[in-house]
């Protein structure tokens, strides 16, 4: 039996915003909806990169807090009050993909990247 895949509708090549810039990172069709993927940084440092089913891309450290494991790219995805968060593989600890804390103690949190589908900031600057 054949699956197909929903795919975003909206495409182009996944941007983070770092010190230096904005950093192409990858096409946006090589990711899946709900499964992170491991980006190393200019500075020698991770990110988790997510799409959402809408084809939003969220970018947070890849780094778990609790185990000082890189490891959140490889975490399961959900929502919680409509907030989507990363459950971290290790211990379970929830992060929040839009503003990075931790769902599960208030006092944690992991860093966020800004992030943006470059074929959007090219049609939003010529309009």
């Amino acid at each position: 039996m054949t699956e197909t895949l929903e795919r975003p509708l909206t495409t182009g090549t996944v941007e983070l915003r770092t010190d230096r810039g904005w950093l192409p990172v990858c096409d946006s069709a090589w990711l899946i909806p709900g499964r992170g993927v491991a980006v190393l940084l200019p500075d020698g440092g991770q990110a988790a990169l997510f799409l959402d089913r809408a084809g939003r891309p969220y970018a947070i450290g890849n780094r778990d807090p609790f185990t000082g494991a890189y490891v959140l790219s490889r975490g399961l995805t959900g929502s919680a009050d409509g907030r989507p968060y990363v459950a971290s593989p290790l211990l379970k600890q929830r992060f929040d993909l839009a503003t990075g804390a931790c769902l599960d103690d208030a006092a944690v949190s992991v860093p966020v990247y800004e992030t943006r589908l470059a074929a959007e900031a090219t049609e939003a600057a010529a309009a």
